[in-house]
């Protein structure tokens, strides 16, 4: 971890361009070196430490789909050393008409080497107005 991040929003933007880049290396320089790290993407369980998160990106950043996301921040909490950003990413795979929301928190902690990304969560957004939720019962 050789490079520092001032702040949240540095981690987060390294983040994001890891991301787009399909950097697997940029994408683990911004996470804490701890066993306390945890990742919870759509449709997979939950990564806990450095080389579970390491193995859950490694097939998503060498595949063969490129995604065109954008975020939108909907809210942020920073209280000391901890920082909690709410976003939503909206996300465009080729070939799809329009780009598909899903809401994020990105949690981030400040330690001796500046900021890292303790913890990083994707969740569906909500349906529509209208549009009733399916019975999980």
């Amino acid at each position: 971890m050789s490079q520092t991040f001032a702040t949240p929003q540095d981690v987060e933007d390294a983040y994001y361009d890891a991301i787009d880049e399909r950097d697997l290396e940029a994408m683990m320089a911004v996470w804490e070196d701890s066993e306390q790290t945890a990742c919870l993407l759509p449709m997979m369980p939950l990564q806990r430490g450095p080389a579970a998160i390491r193995e859950a990106w490694r097939p998503l950043l060498a595949g063969q789909v490129t995604l065109d996301m954008e975020i939108r921040h909907l809210g942020w909490i920073e209280l000391g050393e901890i920082a909690i950003h709410l976003v939503e990413e909206r996300v465009q795979a080729p070939g799809q008409a329009g780009r598909q929301a899903v809401y994020a928190s990105n949690l981030y902690r400040k330690g001796s080497a500046g900021w890292r990304l303790l913890m990083h969560q994707n969740s569906p957004t909500p349906p529509a107005p209208g549009l009733k939720m399916p019975d999980l019962g």
